[in-house]
């Protein structure tokens, strides 16, 4: 029988491999130069929606440090739409609003939570650096668009965290925290292909 440690390693990396971000239409078409400016703007609205809901599974696991430094990058997030003048607003593609239901029922479940951050938490360091070297090397845009993703060039430790608190849970908790980071994985790569047929194809 394997390890309690290597079944949850293994388990989670498959779950975030099959769902590989920067795999994702909209990301390639973002690492390429594709996207309108009206893409561009429509991820900052939209998304930001999603990204304004992640101090609150931070608040569920009562880490009030990493509660703080999540309202802080929204704050960015928020420099980054005024960059593209516009503004964090609701979600209007389907899909991204299926992700924000998905975030805030799983947030909202101590054991859930872990999984379902992780699921984000654990791309957000490469795919803050595919998304940064694209706007610096393939748009014509304000410097305000990249102190966001500069930001989460190196935030290991999040996912660190959550598979620690992972770690510790009992089997059937554990699963579920699983279960979490897959419904998480899915609904995120959902949200960004919702996005790009929307506004890119």
């Amino acid at each position: 029988m394997s390890h309690p440690t290597s079944y949850l390693k293994d388990s989670l990396s498959s779950i975030v491999s099959r769902w590989n971000l920067l795999k994702n239409p909209f990301y390639v078409a973002w690492t390429e130069g594709r996207l309108s400016r009206r893409a561009l703007q429509a991820y900052a609205e939209e998304y930001g929606a999603f990204i304004s809901c992640l101090p609150e599974g931070w608040t569920t696991l009562s880490d009030a440090e990493t509660t703080q430094e999540e309202q802080e990058h929204m704050e960015l997030w928020d420099d980054f739409a005024e960059a593209l003048d516009t503004k964090v607003g609701q979600a209007r593609v389907p899909e991204v609003q299926a992700l924000i239901d998905t975030t805030k029922e799983l947030f909202s479940d101590q054991n859930a939570a872990p999984g379902a951050l992780y699921a984000f938490e654990v791309q957000q360091p490469e795919t803050a650096r595919t998304k940064l070297d694209g706007l610096k090397t393939k748009y014509d845009l304000p410097k305000g668009v990249e102190p966001y993703f500069e930001a989460h060039l190196h935030n290991e430790h999040e996912a660190e965290k959550l598979f620690t608190r992972m770690e510790s849970l009992d089997t059937d908790k554990r699963e579920k925290a699983l279960d979490a980071c897959r419904r998480m994985s899915e609904s995120l790569w959902n949200a960004l292909e919702g996005l790009y047929f929307a506004y890119s194809a």
